[in-house]
């Protein structure tokens, strides 16, 4: 085996951020693939983080202080890296919000962002080329690395009501949407996190244009966040955030139980994406 690239902390920040998260990788014991592992990346991506060669999002960051036991460090000095996610303010606003919230209702058209499989977001981002801008790798490192929050010692409650077009309309290929709601069945297994369908025939006509998100904050404050195609909505006042945390109820309520959502998923998976078939030879 190799040995690792020297590093010299004195060229960059990126460098002196790649050093540390090296020296922590090592003290714990770990190689790259279990670190990347740990926080939802490659190994690749992992050692380009650790020889100073590639920018992170701050979700990446604060899951990498977490899990290796930074106390901060690292999160502190990301702060200083210049860093800024390819994405517009209010998205990078909500992230901010989203890193912190003890709970979190979704209701979506598609499937949520932390609860989508990596060939998914590829699937979307490649679908919406036209109007995506930046680095394609840097916007699906951003939404894999936000999931991170939901592996931490003490993730967030995680409510998802998904219209039942999200689990029926396919993004990329069967085979895509096969993984993606298998993930989506094992997410629901988790304490803390409930998958529910809204089936087509209990549609609320008031949450139908688009995504809606509800995020309580550690002090008990609220905050909503809708997203069309191509802008989003950060709103923080509080008799606006009782409208739409109106809508939701109303959403979840017509919404399958967990139980059924997850029987309909299963036989969603069984009738439109089956298993391809075996070779025979």
């Amino acid at each position: 085996m190799p040995a690792p690239k020297e590093l010299d902390p004195s060229t960059s920040l990126a460098a002196l951020y790649g050093m540390k998260v090296r020296k922590l990788r090592l003290r714990a014991g770990w190689t790259q693939r279990e670190l990347g592992e740990k926080v939802h990346v490659t190994h690749s991506r992992i050692a380009k983080i650790e020889t100073g060669v590639e920018s992170l999002p701050r979700q990446l960051s604060d899951a990498l202080d977490e899990v290796l036991g930074a106390d901060g460090d690292l999160s502190e000095l990301w702060e200083h890296l210049g860093y800024t996610p390819p994405y517009p303010n209010w998205s990078r606003r909500f992230f901010e919000y989203e890193s912190k919230a003890t709970r979190m209702h979704k209701y979506s058209q598609i499937v949520p962002g932390l609860a989508q499989t990596e060939e998914y977001v590829r699937a979307m981002f490649r679908a919406g080329e036209i109007y995506v801008v930046g680095d394609m790798e840097s916007m699906v490192a951003t939404r894999l690395g936000r999931q991170a929050i939901l592996d931490a010692p003490s993730p967030p409650w995680l409510w998802i009501v998904l219209d039942e077009a999200a689990i029926l309309r396919i993004i990329g290929n069967r085979k895509v949407m096969r993984e993606q709601l298998a993930h989506l069945l094992a997410l629901a297994e988790r304490p803390r996190i409930h998958v529910q369908v809204l089936p087509f025939d209990n549609t609320d006509p008031a949450a139908v244009p688009g995504s809606l998100t509800l995020l309580t904050l550690p002090k008990g404050g609220e905050v909503v966040y809708t997203e069309g195609i191509r802008a989003g909505d950060l709103i923080d006042d509080p008799e606006e955030v009782a409208k739409y945390a109106a809508v939701y109820d109303r959403v979840q309520a017509n919404a399958l139980s967990p139980s059924a959502s997850a029987d309909l998923i299963r036989k969603v998976m069984e009738e439109h994406y089956p298993c391809a078939p075996s070779d025979p030879t």
